[in-house]
């Protein structure tokens, strides 16, 4: 808990089955019509190529087309795969990045149903401010020439938590500590030091020039530049949000506020979550602020896409991707599900690591460095998401935008639906929603075990059933008469993301065995397989836009230097590297 096309379409498109299943009478297909002028026209959405490998085309082998290589190969246009392609186009390489759905995205998607613009995944978007150096999704856009119109949002999200703890995150920080502080004027002196603390680090990463954390030259530079800065970061770079937190404050329910703040990062507690990417979100959400895109998320994606074409690279989409080639142990290309090869210099991945290393590499023996990785984390828990369509009528006017519910436990924050999290985009744009009608977004958290070896039946049964619970939990706590004003509703299991976003049982990046070593054990973008290298949440730092848009531009950064396109020192990298891996190891 972190879009404008391109070419013509087809004069057809046979799109897959709607992801989400609908529990209303009416149906309708997965369009591409934008909900208001402010939005594209169908015929700007998108371009699939479709051509054969007998064709020849981009790199297929057949039929005696000619072999085509590439720069680089992006598997997968998630955010953080969009922002790597775009930022190596931007530096003169030939990029492909290559998409199994019809849209770019991924859980930074969208989708229309019955006059409704739906974001896939979060609709709360740091890193979309107009200064600093941590507004990433701006600088993103930027350099590949797009500029998106946003909407302020005044609240970052409003709780609603056990023993009747309600606080809402203002966009101004002052007012927001002001509230806290009145909610635990005994804390004060704690709540100042624990975000002071967040902004110090906050403070040092926005006075850096974002690049790969994996390049000597640049490291180094930045230190000279900013060694009091680097120096910060370094200090924090193992430390845990919930350590620092009780080393000022000692009430168990301000404690339990914190968790909660941290789950909406990372989905999991405070003492799990690194103190470095608890500080970039607690902190951007004042500095930068929550800025909604005009026309909804989907947007970004889209923007990013446009922008990869206008820079002389490439897109495909309905190209599902099964193996990573291999030649003498390096990466040199992909094979797709139709059989087509596509060659290339470096190949990333937007994949989890999971997949990567799971399904599209084929190797008899995982790398050190995977197998470290994945004894030191496991798979964060998906979702249940519910898609609904609602009467506007049944929101009390000046109602927030985001909510998070906890009513009576804490401690079942981390459990499976325990916690619900709720985003109603409309309130700031209504355009994504037909007149007199809201848009809401339900978040809970799901294991896909709870979704399996049940026959269709049973399973279409289920997810009324706990869809019902859930939404009759928001009725009860905040908005009465919900279940009377639904007009549309859809509801997705972990299955569903794993179906239709290539999420390795549905997670969505990983989280650790026990408390770890801040970010130490997590993996950069190299690998160790010559030539691939991975991006997106499972790698630094982590879940959330901001941090796959940071992941995406570190990426970029490593692998121009890799091409010859930015400076590198062979035996700097060699050093760095080997260093890097050591910490991951001790983690």
């Amino acid at each position: 808990m972190l879009q404008l096309s391109f070419l013509s379409p087809p004069t057809s498109l046979s799109l897959p089955k709607t992801p989400w299943r609908t529990t209303t009478t009416h149906r309708t297909k997965l369009g591409f019509r934008y909900p208001s002028s402010r939005r594209p026209s169908p015929e700007a959405a998108l371009r699939v190529e479709r051509k054969s490998p007998s064709e020849g085309t981009a790199g297929g082998e057949g039929g005696g087309g000619r072999r085509e290589s590439y720069d680089a190969i992006v598997i997968g246009s998630g955010i953080g795969g969009l922002v790597a392609g775009t930022q190596l186009a931007v530096k003169g390489a030939e990029v492909l990045v290559l998409e199994k759905y019809v849209i770019p995205g991924g859980s930074s998607g969208y989708y229309e149903r019955e006059g409704f613009t739906f974001d896939v995944g979060s609709s709360v978007m740091f890193g979309f401010s107009d200064k600093g150096n941590l507004n990433l999704i701006t600088q993103a856009l930027e350099a590949v020439g797009c500029k998106m119109e946003v909407i302020p949002d005044p609240t970052t999200v409003y709780f609603h938590l056990p023993n009747d703890l309600s606080v809402r995150v203002h966009r101004e920080y002052s007012a927001f500590i002001a509230e806290l502080i009145n909610k635990f004027p005994h804390e004060k002196e704690g709540i100042l030091k624990f975000y002071g603390e967040c902004w110090k680090i906050f403070n040092a990463l926005n006075s850096l020039e974002l690049k790969s954390l994996e390049e000597p030259i640049y490291l180094f530079g930045q230190f000279f530049k900013k060694p009091l800065e680097c120096l910060t970061l370094a200090y924090y770079l193992p430390q845990n949000a919930g350590a620092i937190a009780r080393k000022f404050i000692k009430d168990p329910q301000l404690l339990s506020f914190i968790d909660a703040e941290c789950f909406i990062v990372s989905t999991v507690n405070a003492l799990q979550t690194p103190m470095i990417n608890a500080s970039m979100v607690l902190c951007d959400r004042h500095f930068g602020g929550i800025n909604y895109p005009v026309g909804g998320v989907g947007g970004i994606a889209t923007s990013l896409a446009k922008g990869l074409v206008d820079k002389g690279s490439k897109i495909l989409y309905k190209a599902n991707v099964t193996n990573i080639i291999l030649d003498q142990g390096k990466a040199v290309g992909v094979r797709l599900s139709d059989g087509r090869e596509f060659f290339s210099k470096t190949i990333i991945s937007n994949a989890t690591r999971w997949d990567t290393f799971g399904k599209l590499l084929k190797t008899e023996d995982l790398p050190a460095e995977e197998a470290n990785f994945q004894r030191i984390y496991a798979k964060a828990p998906s979702f249940l998401s519910i898609h609904m369509g609602v009467k506007a009528t049944v929101l009390p006017p000046d109602t927030d935008c985001h909510h998070f519910l906890l009513e009576d436990d804490w401690d079942r924050l981390e459990k499976p639906y325990g916690s619900i999290f709720l985003s109603i985009p409309t309130v700031l744009d209504s355009s994504l929603a037909p007149e007199g009608h809201h848009i809401l977004h339900i978040f809970t958290t799901s294991g896909i075990e709870d979704w399996k070896g049940l026959p269709q039946k049973d399973y279409d049964e289920k997810k009324e059933l706990v869809a019902d619970e859930i939404i009759g939990r928001l009725e009860k706590k905040l908005f009465p008469g919900l279940k009377n004003s639904i007009v549309f509703k859809e509801v997705g299991t972990p299955k569903t993301h794993r179906r239709f976003l290539a999420r390795d049982n549905g997670t969505y990046g990983p989280m650790p065995h026990q408390i770890p070593k801040g970010l130490l054990g997590m993996p950069f973008n190299t690998t160790a397989i010559d030539g691939l290298y991975c991006v997106g949440d499972s790698c630094f730092p982590g879940q959330g836009v901001i941090a796959v848009a940071f992941s995406g531009i570190m990426c970029a950064h490593r692998v121009a230097a890799d091409l010859g396109l930015e400076k590198k020192s062979p035996v700097l990298d060699a050093v760095l590297l080997r260093l890097l891996g050591w910490f991951r190891s001790v983690a």
